[in-house]
């Protein structure tokens, strides 16, 4: 049997494909499939917690507005939604790392690329970790919960988390330290900072208004073409979305 070039194979397998009966079809009019199909987000609506206890949410709202002050640059991250986005989170799939590998072993030394290195998941690390603080503030601050100290004293005691210089109870890694929760703390407010306002985060979108984040409005057309003009609508939430809603984008 001769050999079988590149040339001849690509021959015969065009020959084939234009040879035999399509399987494509033609479409007219909608699309074969409906919106909503996947999973499109639920709008979260302010009010009661859903993971979190009144005093809980309550130390959240202090370190939140800590980390985020209001200014004359956008409200406090209590007042952007950013407790509101951590509780309903954590009463979620990622409150329980429920589509996240989770055996072991686990370092106690982590690099910053092996990612997550506690069997804790964020429910357990923020009930004990929110636990632990509350007991710090009574032994230090004669009994005070987090949000009864003054600002200064909340600034202390978050340096001191962030340092890792604050023993929060028997807490430690790999488990979770006072430095791991800090940054849990600080990653989770900046999520909901900027999110989507349909997680309950970035209320009014007061953070990307205030980075100048369009948001996601679906075409951009009118604006590539005219190229060198000041960008000036207000940014779109994916809530604004006509197939979710009805309300126009």
């Amino acid at each position: 049997m001769p050999a079988l070039t590149r040339r001849h194979l690509l021959s015969a397998t065009a020959l084939v494909a234009f040879s035999s009966s399509a399987l494509g079809r033609s479409l007219n009019g909608s699309l074969p499939w409906q919106p909503n199909e996947a999973y499109p987000p639920q709008l979260v609506r302010p009010g009661g917690w859903y993971f979190l206890t009144a005093d809980e949410a309550a130390t959240v709202d202090a370190i939140v507005t800590r980390f985020i002050p209001a200014d004359d640059l956008s409200p406090s991250g209590k007042d952007a939604g950013c407790t509101v986005f951590i509780d309903r989170q954590l009463a979620g799939p990622y409150g329980t790392y429920e589509w996240l590998y989770m055996k072991g072993p686990f370092s106690a030394n982590p690099l910053p690329t092996q990612g997550i290195q506690s069997p804790l998941v964020p429910q357990q690390q923020y009930r004990q970790g929110l636990a632990a603080l509350a007991a710090h503030c009574r032994d230090q601050f004669g009994g005070k919960r987090f949000d009864q100290l003054t600002g200064d004293e909340q600034d202390g005691v978050l340096r001191a988390m962030e340092k890792n210089e604050l023993q929060l109870g028997q807490l430690k890694r790999p488990l979770l330290d006072a430095k791991m929760f800090f940054d849990l703390l600080l990653q989770n407010t900046m999520e909901g900072f900027f999110a989507d306002p349909v997680y309950g985060g970035n209320r009014d979108m007061v953070g990307w208004k205030m980075v100048g984040f369009p948001g996601t409005r679906y075409d951009f057309r009118d604006v590539l073409a005219n190229p060198g003009q000041v960008y000036n609508k207000p940014p779109v939430s994916i809530i604004g979305r006509p197939a979710w809603n009805g309300r126009p984008a």
